[in-house]
């Protein structure tokens, strides 16, 4: 059982926060303003080209793309947050007891499950059509 402490925090608890926020959003908006009346103005048929990457934009910016490719970037973010919940557990690990270490395995067969359902539909082969 994990122990509950109870704390009254007050609008003046939260004012350091508040001030280093506001003197960060200060220090961009100075930065880019700065930047940008002092900085050189230099325009060219080469500098106002779309640039991506190194790569010259040849045809059309419509051509379809697989969809493996977005369940692979659906898949990474999906494993990739169920990850970060781990970060928690592990912090608290003593605190939580047998308990908490039974209901991990619980998850992390539930997530090993998903994988292995995702490597048995072939979402993960590239090779093939």
């Amino acid at each position: 059982m994990l122990l509950a402490v109870t704390t009254n925090y007050q609008p003046q608890d939260f004012l350091p926060i508040i001030v280093q926020f506001g003197l960060a959003v200060a220090f961009v908006a100075f930065a880019m303003i700065t930047s940008h009346l002092l900085g050189p103005r230099r325009k060219s048929v080469v500098k106002d080209e779309a640039f991506e990457c190194g790569i010259e934009s040849v045809g059309n910016a419509r051509t379809p793309i697989s969809v493996k490719y977005f369940l692979t970037a659906i898949l990474f973010v999906l494993f990739d947050v169920e990850v970060i919940f781990m970060y928690p557990w592990a912090v608290n690990f003593r605190a939580l007891g047998s308990d908490g270490f039974i209901e991990m395995v619980v998850f992390l067969a539930l997530l090993l499950a998903g994988f292995g359902y995702v490597i048995k539909k072939g979402i993960l082969r590239w090779n093939e059509a």
